[in-house]
């Protein structure tokens, strides 16, 4: 499975393949490399204007959450995505992924919010998943003063992201929270086992690798028997039924592709409405170079549409930014 040409040519500009693996880094240092990028992929893409962005604090219960509100030109009360950033539960935050949430706040559109959980090693699991579902359960809680309508939340983000997702969808249904509407998996980290074909057929990458998975795990967990967790393994919950519809994104070169594909097919055998698919020659990580990879950009408007179609909103919308 050859990495795509345009990829290759990307990250051969971008020069990430001859960098060291985060494996042999601090978190902090990773976190700090991290920033390098995100401000190059901004010089490379521009910033996308939204009609208004703020950033509030969310309360919970292990205290005030960071969040960023992107409200495209549209009526109150809109439909909302509340997206998870990726970064293996060690890297990223609000600033690292607000190029993708202006893109499809603007293209679905609904009003996105980001929401900047803890991280690991700081806070290890379930700090993440705490802070993810109290977001949920607080953002639904005050959708009239956000301009949100309560019955068209949806939920969506990419590989750590991905995974506190479908954690959230799962909770919401068992502790009888928010109905969600959607969920967006983009590359879902799904089975800490690490056992499935991809692991190894994708383990040098590239961006992530077999070695960092298990770097950003042993970061986010505690203990082996974590990995059995269905709060950090989805994959393994016993019930999948009555979950909301999914769309599941994978990539051809990644080592996470069939656990995300295994988790659609899962959702598809409970009786989950759960479209996939696969990009071909995609890397992990690829969703966020919607400004030079034209598969990221089909995966942003795969994506737009059917979270319209789950939102009721017409085909097609130009938003004023």
């Amino acid at each position: 499975m050859p990495l795509d040409s345009q990829a290759k040519a990307l990250l051969d500009f971008i020069g990430i393949t001859t960098l060291p693996g985060v494996e042999t880094m601090t978190p902090q240092a990773a976190r700090d490399r991290g920033k390098t990028f995100m401000e190059m992929r901004k010089q490379m893409g521009g910033v996308e204007p939204v009609h208004q962005v703020r950033d509030i604090d969310i309360p919970s219960p292990a205290g005030k959450i960071p969040a960023r509100i992107y409200t495209p030109a549209i009526p109150a009360p809109a439909p909302a995505l509340i997206y998870f950033h990726g970064g293996g539960w060690v890297l990223g935050d609000r600033d690292s992924h607000d190029g993708v949430c202006r893109q499809l706040a603007n293209t679905i559109p609904c009003v996105a919010i980001s929401v900047d959980y803890r991280l690991a090693p700081e806070a290890k699991f379930p700090a993440a998943v705490d802070d993810s579902y109290a977001a949920v359960e607080w953002i639904a809680a005050n959708a009239a003063s956000l301009g949100i309508d309560p019955n068209r939340i949806a939920v969506g983000g990419d590989s750590a992201g991905g995974n506190l997702s479908a954690v959230a969808c799962q909770l919401a249904r068992d502790r009888k929270g928010p109905r969600l509407l959607y969920q967006l998996l983009i590359y879902p980290a799904t089975d800490m086992r690490m056992n499935l074909p991809s692991i190894e057929e994708n383990a040098a990458g590239p961006l992530l690798t077999k070695a960092s998975m298990v770097w950003f795990m042993n970061h986010y967990l505690t203990s082996e028997q974590d990995k059995l967790n269905p709060l950090a393994s989805p994959l393994l919950a016993a019930n999948l039924r009555d979950l909301p519809p999914a769309f599941v994104l994978t990539a051809e070169c990644d080592p996470l592709r069939d656990e995300g594909e295994a988790y659609a097919k899962k959702l598809r055998e409970s009786g989950v409405t759960a479209d996939s698919k696969c990009y071909a020659g995609m890397p992990h990580g690829f969703f966020s170079f919607g400004a030079a990879l034209t598969q990221a950009k089909e995966a942003v408007e795969d994506s737009a549409a059917r979270l319209r179609a789950a939102f009721g909103l017409a085909l097609h919308h130009d938003s004023a930014a």
